[in-house]
């Protein structure tokens, strides 16, 4: 819903700006022009939320699915309850708090500006350039790499308490 509410956003902004800049060519249809659009629109949410990443390995594409649980985790967005699905059995609603338990002791052992850091970037949902202007790092480059640092000694930590996949 959150990508939904983002195409909406960017279709809307300007006076609908973009919608109006679609010129019939008689090649292509308005409806196939607004579907490349909206991917567009959809990635650009993607990569802005969980970054980019160039390396098609099969073992860092579940590295990135991981990021991405981790994101989630981090930003505050899943809930314990909505981790475990409807219905579920007490065990998983439990291992579901644990986890949030766990991610929220890992965050809070991290230093101020660190917690700033993900602050900024997950729960703000501000860019990397954003932050870098904000905290004074000298380049968005800078932000991205203490963010990849920052997850990853999270992953380090979550992994010394006993929680390897954090699968909701």
């Amino acid at each position: 819903m959150d990508g939904y509410a983002h195409v909406l956003e960017r279709l809307r902004e300007h006076d609908c700006r973009r919608l109006r800049g679609y010129v019939p060519d008689g090649r292509t249809k308005f409806t196939t022009w607004l579907v490349v659009v909206a991917r567009r629109l959809c990635l650009d949410f993607h990569r802005h939320r969980y970054g980019r990443s160039d390396d098609p390995a099969p073992d860092a594409a579940a590295a990135r699915a991981a990021r991405r649980r981790l994101v989630n985790l981090v930003a505050g967005e899943t809930e314990p309850e909505q981790l475990a699905a409807p219905g579920s059995d007490p065990a998983s609603k439990l291992q579901a708090e644990e986890l949030h338990t766990a991610v929220d002791a890992a965050t809070a052992a991290l230093a101020a500006a660190d917690r700033l850091l993900l602050k900024l970037r997950f729960d703000d949902d501000l860019s990397a350039r954003e932050i870098a202007g904000l905290v004074g790092l000298p380049t968005p480059f800078h932000v991205y790499r203490r963010l990849n640092a920052l997850l990853g000694e999270l992953r380090r930590v979550l992994r010394q308490r006993g929680i390897h996949g954090a699968e909701p």
